[in-house]
């Protein structure tokens, strides 16, 4: 990594405690977490905006989110984020054999015309040359109601923040996703 971790006594108390929780989630304190406690409002913030995202009622089913997550993560060349969100993928009961061809959705018959819809608006949000058109965006109606929209939306540009920083800083995997070959896909683009 290209900045270190605090020693974890030197993180404000509230922000030990959302260590505490990724602890007993994922066996260990995430490395991106130790980095952005660095900033502790900013990590606030971040967490509380995940928690949004990632609630039981979003608009957007659990599975989709995962695997646009791990599709902008690819893009943006995260290896940690395509760790932790294939896992978490995974769980949301997707097939390895769907995630490991993600990368190369388009040529792929395993995804549905629903989640092609999001991958492609995903994709376009995330490339900077990419531009959301009027036809894209009624193909994504098609598909999805406005506040489903909106919610996508959202959680393709914390994707995008949250890859770009974990990439920009170089934040390594920790050993999620035991799917061969997945976390270099990104590489591919």
């Amino acid at each position: 990594m290209h900045i270190s971790p605090k020693k974890l006594s030197e993180y404000p108390w509230y922000i030990r405690l959302f260590f505490w929780k990724q602890k007993r989630t994922y066996g260990k304190v995430l490395d991106p977490g130790l980095l952005w406690g660095r900033s502790p409002l900013v990590f606030m913030g971040v967490a509380l905006l995940y928690g949004a995202i990632n609630r039981k009622r979003s608009p957007v089913e659990p599975a989709l989110r995962s695997l646009l997550t791990v599709r902008i993560s690819q893009v943006n060349h995260c290896a940690f984020c395509v760790d932790i969100n294939s896992e978490t993928l995974l769980e949301r009961d997707v097939s390895e054999e769907k995630v490991a061809a993600l990368a190369g959705w388009r040529e792929s018959d395993l995804f549905s015309s629903r989640e092609r819809i999001a991958l492609d608006y995903a994709e376009t949000v995330t490339r900077t040359e990419g531009e959301v058109t009027v036809e894209l965006m009624d193909q994504l109606k098609t598909e999805f109601d406005e506040d489903a929209v909106a919610e996508l939306t959202a959680l393709i540009a914390f994707q995008n923040l949250s890859s770009k920083f974990n990439n920009a800083l170089d934040v390594p995997p920790q050993g999620f996703c035991h799917i061969p070959g997945l976390i270099d896909q990104g590489e591919k683009e």
